[in-house]
């Protein structure tokens, strides 16, 4: 597969636990052996600044309002973009990142109650308006993912402390879960949305097919133009 001129830039999304970072992976596996240069990376984190923000929203024992969770998710995206995403992108790169401004929609924007125009907003400013090429919505059912989720964390061999959001209520992951679809509805073009309970194997499929359909097939269109 011949390189880019400009690489693409791909999300995953979806609740903890439903097997984002298992595909991820996968994915970009696939893409590297068809000749394609890929780097992937996480939110929050992705970078030195970025995983210490991480290790302060994730630890349990961070007590901190709904409005400050927000404004550290977006500065370690600021961070992020400016030092990972945008130079690799112009590189011709692929960047697979698990998590990005849909989770803030849906985790504080829904969960958290402070609403989606103010996730957006800061979007718009923060971000410069930077959406994916494509996202790949993971959908799991909330309890199943939560659990799993939780049971991971527990087995850590590094003890690391990533709790805080798995100790909240089943309401809080329903809504999470809401607005994950509300905003594959919303954006159909960007949003793939794919059924994360089936076996690994079939999941990957649909995800490989789906990059195939709408960002390679759609990019070698536009170079023919």
């Amino acid at each position: 597969m011949p390189s880019r001129a400009r690489g693409k830039f791909i999300t995953f999304e979806g609740l903890d636990g439903c097997g984002k970072s298992t595909q991820l992976g996968k994915l970009a596996d696939v893409l590297r052996a068809e000749g394609l240069d890929v780097i992937t990376t996480r939110e929050p984190g992705g970078t030195d600044i970025g995983e210490k923000i991480r290790g302060v929203l994730l630890d349990s024992r961070s007590k901190m309002a709904p409005m400050a969770e927000l404004a550290l998710m977006f500065a370690s995206r600021a961070q992020q973009i400016e030092e990972v995403i945008l130079p690799n992108v112009r590189a011709g790169r692929w960047v697979l990142c698990d998590r990005f401004t849909d989770s803030s929609e849906a985790y504080q924007g829904a969960g958290r109650q402070l609403g989606s125009e103010a996730v957006l907003t800061l979007h718009r400013v923060l971000c410069r308006g930077l959406q994916p090429d494509l996202t790949i919505l993971m959908d799991s059912d909330p309890a199943a993912s939560v659990e799993r989720a939780r049971r991971r964390n527990r087995a850590q061999v590094d003890k690391t402390d990533e709790n805080r959001f798995e100790q909240e209520n089943r309401a809080f992951f329903e809504r999470v879960h809401e607005q994950f679809l509300a905003i594959a509805r919303r954006e159909p073009e960007r949003v793939f949305v794919v059924d994360a309970r089936r076996a690994i194997a079939t999941v990957h499929r649909e995800i490989v097919r789906a990059v195939r359909d709408r960002v390679l097939s759609a990019e070698a269109v536009s170079n023919k133009r």
